[in-house]
């Protein structure tokens, strides 16, 4: 038996559900190696600050990844795990290396609206196939990640 059986959720609904994971897994693992980049490159006056908040964003983006990847086991799908594969499906692009903190930050801003806008797409989904699980792991990540974007608007202000 397959964990769907137990969970009692539509295979046909699940799947466009985990189509909507990949996508957003390909799209964190590429945010995260972003972040990373910036963590190491930054430079300036606001160094010691913002290095420790960029690490503090890939750490949270390395255990969003493994959240994905699990629920998409959970709902008997594969997750993706080779960048060739992620760099073909995410919507976020790789940057070069930035060194400033306010462009960071910019960057960091147009990476969150993109993963708000697959958290959403993927939180619909599942809530139209009464997928409860992914729903609230959505809600979830878009509420922190809410706050996180004022927090950085307010940064740049």
């Amino acid at each position: 038996m397959k964990t769907l059986d137990y969970l009692g959720l539509d295979p046909k609904s699940t799947e466009k559900t985990v189509d909507g994971l990949q996508k957003l897994l390909a799209s964190l693992q590429v945010y995260y190696t972003n972040l990373r980049g910036y963590h190491w490159n930054v430079k300036g006056v606001e160094f010691f600050g913002a290095h420790e908040k960029y690490e503090e964003y890939y750490d949270d983006t390395a255990e969003k990844v493994d959240e994905v990847a699990e629920r998409i086991l959970m709902l008997s799908g594969v997750p993706a795990h080779n960048f060739s594969e992620y760099l073909k499906v995410s919507v976020i692009k790789e940057t070069g290396v930035v060194s400033n903190s306010k462009e960071i930050v910019k960057e960091i801003l147009d990476s969150l609206k993109v993963l708000i806008a697959l958290e959403r797409e993927v939180l619909e989904t599942a809530s139209e196939g009464n997928d409860e699980g992914t729903v609230a792991l959505m809600s979830d990540y878009i509420s922190e990640q809410e706050k996180t974007v004022w927090m950085l608007t307010a940064y740049l202000s």
